[in-house]
């Protein structure tokens, strides 16, 4: 039978996948742009709020810009969708920005590139997640109440869907996201054509509300950094469209050209949905402030209003208040938000496998689970992100100042590392062809590289005190801590080198019995013990209790057992410390000879009976393995409560090994690197 975890794992994650149904997992188009590219895609649920609050520090007339700084962060990501399409082309292994950074610019690159994409995964988790909560609890005023714990739990859900497998996962977030483009799409194009074809006087809840600045007379150099400080906040829409570079492996084949499809539709739908929620914004005369209490002045209007969130707004105002389509519009909103995380969810897990892989985390995050997904990055990235909640409230607006530096610290350093890509193969390639082809791609990635540079000297300058320090002291951190374990990795397998000398075979075998009494378990250690026809043996017994020793003693002479007993004495009634010294003296007379210390164990078959039992042999067997020349055997005693442990699904639990990373699948096969 099997026990209650095992039958709920498998409820909550379905059946284990063998290692060669893997393909079963590749992702067609239809569903990778749902996986890979909804983060991008939700942005434009919280990229209009950052521009139009930002802008209200400057008062209601500085809104007359929203369109302009929009129209700058769509340059920003049609160059990126552009540059990241010869990424994939060039790179299909999915080590993505890592990977580029690595082969071009050298490890130290790489490992900045790696830190900095693994705090912008985290920050994509807490950040999509809140802002879907703050979204729902515009509709529902129950959920603003509990942000917190609504935002846990869409995390736990989350990480359960991602863990049953990438392909059920995509086919799981597939209807929603599509739901979203369809949704906010004929709502932007509803809007604009009853305002712009019919001339409907349409005006936002917050259209007739009385705002004030912040910041009264900005001096022009003060309002310039405004700006700068609202494109770099619109520039959150940016943030996941490297996911796919990571994700390419994930793709059916043709790999690269579906990942690079796949990226002009992600850019194409973002810039058509976030522009048109600006313009729509600005045809209703929304407002949307950064600090109601203070900026909104109490009039008539005003009482009473609480202010939501820019896409509710919006979908009120085309819609109506009390109609379907606004809470459709607030629920589907708040669910792509939720999905969102999921590019987070598939882009981290792959990028710590291959970071794994090349020794700079843990192995264990290299291993893939029962259903054929990096489980253990998955269960880290939810940790990491429900800290990140708990601590910042579920607040977008304090999350966001920490958010996208790392995203553009990897743009800038992979368009750096395909510059060098490009530079090289064109030192050795002669068709005139492939060489026009790569001259465009270079460019491209040279302006790509150049614009993603000054995004990220403004993100730097305009968030660095506002919270932007925290994510960098992260991805310093992360940085040093994985040259650490990859320190610890390289040296243990130098250690581990075989060398060409053949090994000393010992002089003599000096074997130790430990008995604590005479019983079952002592006497099959002996009966083991001298089965293995050591040189010399010897039980050991320490007396911490004069009554007891000499009751061991007794037994041992009644029973006329053909091992000799020592008795070592304790007057401080310890017990490993007398043994370690006594298996030092004994190999301390010859070097060359091994003592091997045979430990009799009681196998139970329930976790809290290890508590009461195998405590002594655990310390003692823990202090030994540092000793030089000292084997420990246990030998175990089954008590009768280890006949009812659930050995089957105790080996499905041990026999899992680890899986080879996402740069080895099989049946890949090499695809042209110089297209774009």
């Amino acid at each position: 039978m099997a026990s209650t975890t095992s039958l709920a794992k498998r409820l909550l994650l379905g059946r284990p996948f063998r290692s060669d149904k893997l393909q079963h997992t590749l992702l067609p188009k239809r569903i990778a742009l749902p996986v890979f590219a909804s983060d991008a895609l939700s942005s434009v649920a919280y990229a209009p709020d950052e521009i139009l609050l930002t802008l209200s520090i400057a008062g209601a007339a500085a809104y007359m810009y929203s369109p302009w700084v929009t129209l700058a962060v769509a340059v920003v990501m049609v160059t990126v969708v552009a540059s990241y399409r010869q990424n994939v082309h060039a790179y299909p292994s999915g080590g993505g920005d890592y990977e580029v950074a690595t082969v071009n610019l050298g490890p130290k690159a790489g490992l900045g590139v790696a830190s900095a994409l693994l705090v912008d995964y985290i920050l994509t988790v807490a950040v999509s997640i809140s802002s879907g909560v703050t979204n729902l609890g515009s509709v529902i005023p129950w959920v603003a109440e509990h942000k917190v714990i609504i935002a846990m739990a869409a995390i736990f859900l989350l990480s359960a869907l991602n863990l049953r497998g990438l392909r059920e996962s995509g086919v799981a977030f597939a209807v929603p996201t599509y739901l979203f483009i369809l949704v906010i799409v004929g709502m932007i194009g509803t809007g604009l054509v009853r305002v712009f074809i019919l001339g409907d006087d349409l005006r936002a809840p917050s259209a007739d509300l009385t705002i004030v600045a912040e910041e009264d007379h900005l001096s022009q150099f003060a309002f310039a950094f405004l700006l700068l400080r609202t494109f770099s906040s619109g520039c959150a829409a940016l943030t996941g469209v490297e996911a796919i570079s990571n994700g390419v492996p994930a793709f059916k084949k043709p790999k690269s050209r579906n990942a690079a499809t796949t990226l002009l539709l992600l850019g194409g739908l973002s810039i058509v949905m976030l522009y048109g929620i600006i313009l729509l914004a600005q045809a209703t005369h929304l407002k949307f402030v950064e600090n109601p209490t203070l900026q909104i002045i109490v009039n008539d209007a005003s009482e009473g209003y609480v202010q939501k969130t820019v896409t509710t707004q919006l979908a009120e105002t085309v819609f109506g208040g009390g109609s379907i389509l606004l809470y459709v519009v607030g629920a589907v909103t708040a669910l792509i938000l939720f999905l969102a995380a999921n590019t987070a969810f598939n882009g981290f897990p792959v990028l710590g496998s291959i970071l794994a892989q090349d020794r700079y985390l843990p192995r264990q995050l290299h291993t893939r689970g029962d259903r054929l997904a990096f489980s253990n990055g998955i269960l880290f990235l939810a940790v990491a992100a429900i800290v990140l909640i708990v601590a910042f409230e579920a607040e977008v607006t304090r999350l966001i100042q920490l958010y996208i530096v790392g995203v553009f610290v990897s743009f800038t350093l992979s368009q750096l590392g395909m510059i060098r890509h490009w530079n090289r193969l064109l030192r050795t390639q002669r068709d005139p062809l492939r060489r026009r082809r790569m001259i465009r791609s270079r460019a491209i990635n040279t302006f790509g590289m150049i614009l993603t540079a000054a995004v990220l000297i403004v993100v730097l300058i305009t968030k660095f005190l506002l919270g932007a320090w925290i994510a960098i002291a992260a991805m310093i951190v992360i940085y040093t801590l994985m040259v650490a374990i990859h320190r610890h990795y390289t040296r243990v397998a130098e250690e581990l080198q075989p060398t060409d000398e053949r090994p000393v075979l010992p002089s003599r075998n000096h074997a130790i019995v430990l008995v604590s009494k005479v019983h079952q378990p002592t006497l099959r250690a002996l009966a083991y013990a001298q089965a293995t026809r050591p040189d010399t043996l010897t039980a050991v017994t320490v007396n911490v209790d004069d009554n007891d020793t000499r009751t061991i003693q007794a037994e041992w002479e009644r029973r006329q057992l053909p091992v000799p007993l020592t008795v070592v004495d304790s007057p401080y009634r310890e017990i490993t410390k007398p043994i370690i010294d006594y298996v030092k003296n004994t190999r301390r007379a010859s070097p060359r000879d091994v003592v091997t210390v045979f430990v009799p164990e009681y196998v139970v078959g329930r976790w809290w009976e290890n508590l009461l039992h195998n405590q002594s042999a655990l310390r003692i067997k823990g202090r030994l393995l540092f000793e030089q020349g000292v084997m420990v055997v246990s030998v175990p005693w089954q008590l009768r409560s280890s006949q009812d442990r659930n050995l089957d699904r105790l080996d499905r639990v041990l026999s899992q090994a680890p899986a080879r990373g996402p740069r080895a699948q099989p049946g890949d096969e090499p695809e042209d690197g110089d297209q774009s």
